[in-house]
């Protein structure tokens, strides 16, 4: 087979059944539209409510906007293939989807993480709660974080596009990811490989094992507290963002951690439109329906644009 620097790929996409894909299309247009629309409203919600400037709801407002692009990467021309059949998409294009996703994935998993971290604080040390999370030091930490994720997106980009590939392959995913395109390589892909399995485990087990952490001197210190209401409020703050952590990681998981026998299959295609699509739809309706503060914000914005209009 013929190798090149620049190849053009087709994305395979979902399905080639035209009914299925009409099928996948209307679904996952309502999605990415629910997606864009609750992640836009919780952005405005804490923007416009003074009572929502705090440590919490500005990482929270991180996360959305970060899911809003996250799902911008790849959901567009996941429709476009299913809508017109024609996965083909150049090699720069590739590499650019590839980075921006990269980019937002990583950032994902760090903000969840700065999330855990502070409710640590908050609950673990409260009384030093306001002198550790200043307006200042999280914002540092978030510019911190976008610095980690651009850099190590770049590095794996850069490394790529020094590979050559076999010309005019099919990759059998809906989106541009690092694995599929390691294995078109015609190359040897020995230095990404490692550089994968070192960054999986800075940006994968890492931060994992600190949210673990955090969460059980979270409940270590939630347990000592007397009444059961105190123990309510506390765990309060803290159901929505697990859930968001246990919905993030276990479809992550899903899609990456698997034998190389089930590589490109249903249930891995199932897992990736979780974490790229379902999962960031989900995040601000999980917030918004579990914290009454959000509640009480939207319900306000809400009802002043209807009296307005």
């Amino acid at each position: 087979m013929n190798c090149s620097k620049t190849p053009d790929f087709v994305l395979l996409g979902l399905s080639s059944d035209p009914e299925q894909r009409q099928f996948f299309f209307g679904v996952f247009l309502v999605l990415y539209m629910l997606g864009l629309l609750g992640n836009s409203l919780l952005l405005l919600a804490i923007g416009t409510d003074v009572h929502l400037h705090t440590p919490m709801y500005f990482f929270l407002s991180q996360l959305s906007l970060v899911d809003l692009f996250f799902t911008s990467t790849t959901a567009p021309k996941m429709l476009k293939t299913l809508w017109t059949s024609s996965g083909f998409i150049s090699f720069s294009g590739c590499l650019l989807q590839l980075y921006f996703f990269a980019v937002f994935a990583d950032m994902d998993n760090l903000l969840l993480t700065a999330m855990a971290i502070d409710r640590y604080t908050a609950i673990c040390h409260p009384l030093h709660y306001p002198l550790l999370m200043t307006p200042c030091r999280c914002g540092l930490l978030v510019a911190a974080l976008w610095g980690v994720s651009y850099s190590i997106s770049l590095i794996h980009t850069l490394l790529l596009s020094q590979l050559s590939f076999y010309t005019n392959k099919e990759i059998p995913h809906f989106f541009c990811d690092l694995g599929p395109l390691l294995w078109l390589s015609c190359s040897d892909t020995q230095v990404n490989e490692n550089l994968v399995m070192v960054l999986t485990g800075f940006l994968g087990i890492s931060p994992l094992l600190c949210i673990i952490s955090s969460y059980a001197y979270i409940f270590h210190t939630v347990a000592k507290v007397p009444s059961v209401q105190g123990k309510k409020k506390a765990l309060a703050t803290c159901s929505s963002h697990l859930s968001m952590v246990i919905l993030f990681y276990s479809t992550v998981f899903a899609a990456y951690l698997k034998p190389p026998s089930t590589s490109h299959s249903p249930a891995e295609m199932a897992a990736a439109v979780m974490y790229t699509l379902v999962t960031p739809t989900l995040n601000p309706f999980i917030y918004s329906l579990r914290n009454k503060d959000v509640k009480t914000s939207l319900k306000k914005m809400l009802s002043k644009e209807s009296s307005q209009g």
